[in-house]
């Protein structure tokens, strides 16, 4: 499976088995959603499990909020993350407060899934990465899949969690892995290990970081799209690194994190979204914090830039090969 057919069996298997799941958000119903991840739910479930919501990001989090303090399990959609600001007041004030300021008794249960990133010559209005935003918010867990098999159970652990979370989808991999080379053939996930999905359910647990790759000379943390970006880069410098695909930012697996930095002794952390206040900073206080009497050299970034997403400029601001091998180069100069 591609990563929109896992995101699509994963509603679907859930679906099946609970009936408490419904499916919301703009186009999602009839037409299956901009990328066709919702296809056939409707036909499948009926347009009262399966429905298209008007034009209003704030509305649809509003409902599920709503949807979810009376027992249902509201999976909405919002068609890019960009278009995610909108919804802010009620994710914050309302979904992420209400477990805690109703001392229990009421829950938001709702899984919002949205395709976020860039790499696809989107500009600024399709390409952001606002994920830093969620992970400040206390009450709200962040999930980023960087593969169909993680997707596909990432997506039903979080469907089944009692908390609020939002699922952000790389959309520059539904399709295949991505190595940063943007000028070379595209590949899919035919050949990758992490498009062999089961059909069946399974879930994967939300605060457990994957190792991609054993190694002993730097830690790399990343996650989405930039773990394959990541792999090929180690790939072709031939740089013994630890890569750790975090999977999870909220809860965030510390104890992986820490385990591998002590090993290395490096630290190289690589993500696309902006720098200043982006998740990237929080990974290294906390590797400061914890891992400081182990560190043989300071503790790198790679991310996008402190400006909007540029159209003409794609590639300059996309974390890419370049950079991310002179960076290394940079961390390793002394080893």
């Amino acid at each position: 499976m591609n990563m929109i057919q896992a995101i699509n069996s994963a509603m679907d298997v859930v679906m099946a088995r609970d009936p408490d799941v419904v499916v919301m958000g703009e186009d999602v119903g009839y037409f299956g959603g901009v990328f066709r991840a919702t296809a056939g739910l409707q036909k499948k479930y009926g347009k009262t499990r399966v429905f298209d919501t008007p034009i209003t990001e704030c509305g649809i989090i509003g409902v599920a909020v709503g949807m979810g303090a009376y027992g249902l399990r509201p999976v909405p959609e919002i068609q890019f993350a960009d278009y995610i600001y909108p919804a802010l007041d009620q994710l914050v004030s309302e979904a992420a407060r209400l477990r805690y300021r109703s001392a229990g008794e009421f829950t938001a249960p709702i899984t919002v899934r949205s395709p976020f990133g860039g790499g696809i010559f989107g500009g600024q209005t399709h390409s952001q990465s606002p994920e830093g935003i969620f992970t400040h918010v206390s009450g709200i867990k962040t999930v980023i899949p960087a593969t169909p098999y993680d997707a596909k159970g990432l997506l039903i652990a979080a469907i089944e969690d009692n908390d609020p979370v939002l699922f952000f989808e790389p959309k520059r991999i539904y399709n295949g892995p991505f190595n940063g080379h943007w000028d070379r053939p595209a590949e899919n996930w035919s050949k990758h290990p992490g498009g062999e999905v089961p059909t069946g359910y399974y879930r994967i647990p939300l605060g457990k970081a994957a190792t991609v790759r054993e190694g002993e000379a730097v830690t790399i943390l990343c996650y989405g799209t930039m773990v394959h970006v990541v792999a090929g880069v180690v790939a072709e410098m031939e740089v013994d690194a630890h890569i750790l695909d975090l999977r999870t930012l909220v809860p965030l697996d510390i104890e992986a994190i820490e385990a591998s930095v002590k090993k290395t002794g490096r630290c190289m952390i690589v993500h696309e979204a902006t720098r200043t206040g982006g998740y990237g900073a929080e990974l290294s206080a906390l590797v400061q914090e914890r891992c400081f009497y182990h560190l043989e050299a300071p503790i790198a970034r790679v991310t996008g830039f402190d400006t909007p997403y540029p159209h003409s400029l794609e590639w300059a601001y996309f974390p890419g090969p370049v950079r991310i091998g002179q960076a290394l180069k940079t961390l390793l100069k002394d080893a």
